[in-house]
């Protein structure tokens, strides 16, 4: 699949802003299967400087600084990715077990923001709740059970129990209030699919990206299409790698999927995020479009 991709953010302040600094991460990172081309971020007004910064995690930063009095910032920025169907059934293909995967993960010795160990351990919003989220969790996570299946049965439980729910969350709700009231959007489910795995000792890492907007013929439309959107990448062991895991639409992240970065939760790959000096109210609003160009044939 060839997507053209374009998010659109808009801030508005109810007074002057004076100095404002941001940092973006809307750049895709390179990706197995997923080539990102002609690339462009359109900044209006212009800021006075753009840079690009380096990240503990795998996500491409942009710092803006903005001196210049606003009212109104407006971030567009496009893409085009080419993405292409993994070389084999993940979901049908031999995986270790938890047990296995918990062991080699604990013992990787590479350390980095694509090593397993750096997503073994709480992060500031996913936590690793010691009781609901991992004694939830532990239903479908025996220690003997591949961990394909076991991720894939938990990922189908999250969407089966919990009802997504736009007017119910705000991007640092805790994991452990979107558990108990059993609804949220994309980022709560993700958050919480993360800490039932980190309870057991797996890693789990927060993917932020898009989804194909238009369906292809006859299928239905995937939850969180036209914004960014978040699923879990799980290590699962050397072999398979990190996998991707959409618990908003009980999926496999594939080509539908287009990743933009990752972390250890929401905060660390925030599309946006600063401070600026003004005592100004802010609105924004967001959008994002994935359009399909082509489809090539298998």
């Amino acid at each position: 699949m060839i997507y053209n991709v374009t998010h659109t953010t808009t801030l508005f302040y109810s007074n002057l802003v004076r100095l404002a600094r941001f940092n973006l991460r809307l750049r895709p990172i390179d990706w197995p299967g997923q080539t990102i081309t002609e690339y462009r971020l359109d900044v209006s007004p212009a800021p006075a400087d753009i840079r690009q910064k380096s990240s503990p995690w795998l996500a491409n930063e942009t710092r803006l600084t903005l001196r210049d009095p606003i009212t109104r910032l407006s971030i567009t920025s496009r893409f085009r990715a080419r993405v292409q169907p993994p070389a084999f059934d993940r979901a049908q293909a031999p995986s270790p077990s938890i047990a296995q995967v918990r062991a080699m993960a604990m013992n990787w010795p590479a350390v980095g923001p694509g090593s397993p160990a750096s997503y073994l351990f709480a992060s500031p919003i996913a936590a690793i709740w010691p009781g609901e989220i991992g004694a939830w969790g532990r239903q479908w996570l025996a220690d003997d059970t591949p961990v394909m299946q076991g991720a894939m049965a938990l990922m189908r439980a999250l969407h089966e129990e919990f009802t997504f729910d736009a007017a119910s969350t705000s991007p640092d709700l805790p994991p452990i209030e979107a558990f108990r009231a059993r609804r949220g959007v994309c980022q709560d489910f993700t958050h919480v699919m993360i800490c039932a795995l980190r309870a057991i000792g797996l890693p789990a890492a927060y993917v932020s990206g898009y989804l194909r907007t238009i369906p292809p013929p006859g299928m239905p439309r995937l939850v969180g299409a036209d914004m960014m959107h978040a699923w879990v990448a799980l290590w699962c062991g050397p072999d398979l790698g990190w996998v991707g895991l959409d618990p908003t639409n009980a999926t496999l992240a594939t080509t539908d999927h287009i990743v933009v970065a990752m972390g250890r939760d929401y905060g660390d790959v925030a599309p946006l995020d600063g401070v600026f000096h003004g005592g100004a109210g802010q609105t924004m609003t967001v959008s994002a479009d994935v359009e399909p160009v082509e489809e090539e044939a298998v």
